[in-house]
């Protein structure tokens, strides 16, 4: 598809405030006509809409690489497009035993119990690794086993939750663990833990008394492909 006939991006208005924030976006249409679409980010103004137009430009950058002989669609590290500005981080936390580890949360805006993978909010300074053994600690009483040959892999970019509505990306992050000894629990959360060993995957994906988001379902999908 050429980028050229896609809408051009002309600016954004905030419409509520809050930890979660609305916004119009108004774009104009190849044939030149005005649409606006609503959307939500935890970002301000400013860093959505700086967000907003880079986005458009690593995937210029991106796929002008691409086409030039399949080199390395990133681009240089001190370049302007070079990483998507990710906001949270989603665990999946593998034991020496090869067992997962999962959490049942309650969810406010579902008003029940989820199965999830642990996850959060990345915090400002924070890196990729800091955040994943943070929100481990906090959720789970585990952290990251420094001792693995391969402690922590993310996938190459992060992903969106929900394209049709927001702008929130997730980093993926398969990660080795073990229990800690200095957890750090956070009570304003209702979570609980617990291990799932590959034999039950199938059967947790096939148990329809808890909801589930669709990053952990494909995640759970893979992994019971696995153990068959």
């Amino acid at each position: 598809m050429n980028l050229n006939n896609l809408p051009e991006f002309i600016d954004l208005e905030q419409v509520s405030d809050g930890w979660i924030k609305k916004h119009i976006l108004h774009y104009r249409k190849p044939d030149g006509t005005p649409y606006s679409y609503e959307s939500s980010s935890r970002k301000s103004l400013e860093a959505y809409r700086t967000e907003l137009l880079m986005n458009r430009k690593r995937q210029q950058a991106a796929l002008a690489s691409t086409e030039n002989k399949l080199e390395s669609c990133a681009a240089p590290a001190n370049s302007d497009v070079s990483a998507i500005t990710c906001d949270a981080v989603c665990m999946v936390p593998k034991l020496p035993d090869g067992s997962y580890l999962m959490i049942r949360e309650f969810r406010y805006p579902l008003n029940a119990l989820c199965l999830a993978f642990p996850a959060g909010l990345i915090d400002q300074g924070e890196t990729l690794e800091q955040a994943v053994d943070r929100e481990l600690r906090e959720e789970t009483g585990f952290c990251i086993r420094q001792s693995a040959v391969t402690p922590l892999r993310a996938l190459a970019q992060p992903g969106f939750s929900s394209t049709g509505m927001s702008d929130e990306s997730v980093q993926v992050v398969f990660v080795q663990v073990e229990k800690a000894e200095d957890a750090h629990p956070e009570s304003s959360e209702i979570i609980e833990p617990f291990i799932v060993q590959p034999s039950e995957i199938r059967t947790l994906l096939n148990d329809k008394a808890y909801l589930i988001g669709t990053r952990t379902q494909l995640i759970l999908e893979l992994l019971a492909q696995q153990a068959s």
